[in-house]
C-alpha cells in the first residue's frame, strides 16, 4: 500500500522527507470552516480527518493528513492572508503565550480505520516594538502561516521560549507521533522495512 501525505503545505512534504520513505502528495479540498461551538482542537482534530477522508475518495494507502490553528487566549488566530493582518495578530501575540495546536491523521483505507491525535505548542512572545514586527513581516512574509509566525526561520527571533514535545510540531507535522502510528502499522522507519497489516 502507498503511502500519501494529504496536504497543499510545502513544510509538511519537506518535514515527512526527512523520514527517507516514498510518498506522494494529494491537495485535499475540503471547507476548512469552523462550525457553530466547535473548539480550536475539535476544529484541526476534524479538519485533519476530513482531509485524509477527501483524499480517500481517489487515492488508497495510508494517507496522512495535519491541520493546525494558533489561539491566544480563546481567540483563534488564522493564517492572515495580508500584512495587515499579520501586524494585528503580532501585535496581539507581542508578550503573551500562544498555543499551536497542530493534529495528525493516518487514515489506512484498507482497514478504514484511523489514527487521530492533536499535539500542542506553547510560544512565549517577546514584547515586541512596531520596528520589529515590521521588519519581520517583510522580511519574512508569513501571510500564509497560522499566527503569521514561522518558527523555521526568522520568526524564532519573535520568542522568549517554546514548550514543546516535537520541534516538527509546530513547522506542521508531528514526527515522533507518525513515525509511532507507522510502526503501529508495520512501517518501521529506521529500517525502511514494511510488514504492512492486513
Amino acid at each position: 500500500m502507498s503511502l500519501i501525505l494529504a496536504s497543499s503545505s510545502p513544510f509538511r512534504k519537506e518535514l515527512l522527507n526527512k523520514l527517507g520513505l516514498d510518498f506522494d502528495v494529494v491537495s485535499p479540498d475540503i471547507d476548512e470552516s469552523r462550525k457553530v461551538n466547535e473548539t480550536p482542537e475539535q476544529l484541526v482534530f476534524r479538519l485533519a480527518q476530513e482531509k485524509a477522508f477527501e483524499v480517500a475518495k481517489t487515492r488508497s494507502g495510508f494517507i496522512i493528513a495535519s491541520d493546525q490553528v494558533a489561539t491566544l487566549g480563546d481567540k483563534i488566530l488564522t493564517k492572515p492572508h495580508s500584512h495587515e493582518n499579520a501586524v494585528k495578530q503580532l501585535e496581539k501575540s507581542s508578550g503573551n503565550t500562544v498555543t499551536f495546536l497542530t493534529s495528525l491523521a493516518l487514515l489506512d483505507t484498507h482497514t478504514d480505520t484511523i489514527d487521530t491525535v492533536v499535539e500542542k505548542s506553547k510560544i512565549v512572545f517577546k514584547v515586541l516594538s512596531a520596528k520589529q514586527i515590521e521588519y519581520y513581516l517583510q522580511k519574512e512574509k508569513p501571510y500564509n502561516c497560522a499566527g503569521s509566525f514561522k518558527s523555521e526561520a526568522l520568526g524564532i527571533s519573535l520568542v522568549e521560549c517554546i514548550e514543546d514535545n516535537d520541534p516538527n510540531t509546530l513547522i506542521g507535522l508531528p514526527l515522533i507521533q507518525l513515525i509511532k502510528m507507522l510502526e503501529n502499522q508495520g512501517i518501521d522507519v529506521l529500517s525502511q522495512s514494511t510488514d504492512l497489516k492486513d
